[in-house]
């Protein structure tokens, strides 16, 4: 089994928070980055190394692995623009993957575990593992139900009573139901085990096929060989898609929680609660006492200077901040420094 971390998103939904860095590496809780949920999933499962195929501003992310988990889980960083002597580098996620199919070979794996790095969640990879070869799958999904008004989000599946994926529909604005509940639909992970010999052929095959969601996943699932896997099926299971400001928000407090669903990568120490409702302070920002922050997100950098509040008024949040229309707020140090002249100008002004 060859893990494959595929950790080149952008992540636009992100806005300011990635200006500068790729999604992965985006701070959560304390010293805890995206991509070590994910990392530390491989670890506990004993895997040896993982391949990395980096793309959008990787600089901070390639250090981190290195000097946050390279003793544990040997990383093999692969860089698509280098692969492809194109600034783009890859066209999409399995595109990534077929660049790296000569290495691959060499390996010679029976299998290839495909995983995202930008998701929130634990989970031992053995049992799906174990499931995939049992089945004698060319594909396995891991997947979690979701709630079915919010099925438009993902990629949504419809299996049959031996979890053989009979159909998948990419954001459907009419989802199909999970185990007889009208309330919930079953949504893939991101997260494949594809026997590598299947995964070649589809890939060599198919120079067109650049998304594992949208080309490679329909056609396995049209040949009868995709299978699913619910983690949650039998035990309370916890993943999170943090692909938005509101979802990465929501996450992180779920962990700030008197019962979080399990314990960081990295213990956050200290986490200032002083002025701050509902809201995340990213390592390195600050809020200063006397200050209000809620519903937010202070970016690393930002000071909240005193008796500023932000989260209170959604008016004045939108002309000053980044505000979802589900309330959240970002704050940026950029942000911030925009309200100072403004500010001096007042002072001057009650001189």
């Amino acid at each position: 089994m060859l893990p494959i971390l595929l950790a080149g998103g952008k992540g636009s939904r992100l806005h300011e928070l990635t200006e500068m860095i790729c999604k992965p590496a985006v701070p959560f809780l304390g010293s805890t980055r995206i991509v070590d949920f994910t990392m530390e999933n491989l670890r506990l499962g004993g895997a040896p190394e993982v391949l990395v195929a980096t793309q959008y501003r990787p600089n901070l992310l390639h250090n981190h692995l290195k000097n946050r988990w390279n003793d544990s889980v040997a990383v093999g960083i692969r860089h698509a623009p280098q692969m492809t002597g194109r600034p783009e580098g890859s066209k999409g996620t399995a595109d990534a993957v077929r660049l790296m199919i000569d290495e691959i070979d060499a390996a010679a794996p029976r299998d290839v575990l495909i995983l995202a790095a930008d998701h929130v969640y634990r989970m031992d990879y053995r049992g799906m593992i174990d499931a995939h070869r049992a089945q004698g799958a060319a594909v396995t999904v891991a997947a979690d139900c979701v709630p079915r008004d919010a099925a438009s989000a993902f990629g949504i599946l419809e299996t049959d009573c031996a979890d053989r994926i009979i159909r998948f529909v990419e954001k459907p604005s009419s989802a199909p139901t999970w185990s007889g509940n009208p309330a919930v639909a079953l949504a893939s992970m991101g997260l494949y085990i594809f026997r590598w010999d299947a995964l070649r052929a589809l890939l060599m095959n198919n120079p067109g096929a650049l998304d594992f969601g949208h080309d490679i996943l329909p056609q396995a699932v049209s040949r009868g060989e995709a299978y699913a896997h619910t983690p949650g099926a039998q035990t309370p299971f916890y993943w999170r898609d943090v692909g938005t400001l509101d979802a990465l928000r929501a996450a992180a407090l779920d962990f700030m929680s008197d019962r979080p669903p399990f314990d960081l990568p990295t213990p956050p120490g200290a986490i200032s609660r002083l002025g701050v409702v509902d809201s995340i302070v990213m390592k390195g920002a600050f809020v200063s006492e006397g200050a209000l922050v809620a519903k937010s997100i202070v970016a690393p950098g930002a000071a909240v200077p005193f008796a500023m509040a932000i989260g209170v008024d959604p008016k004045s949040d939108a002309m000053r901040f980044r505000r979802t229309p589900d309330g959240t707020v970002l704050v940026t140090p950029a942000m911030i420094a925009e309200m100072q002249p403004m500010a001096d100008l007042h002072v001057s002004a009650g001189r």
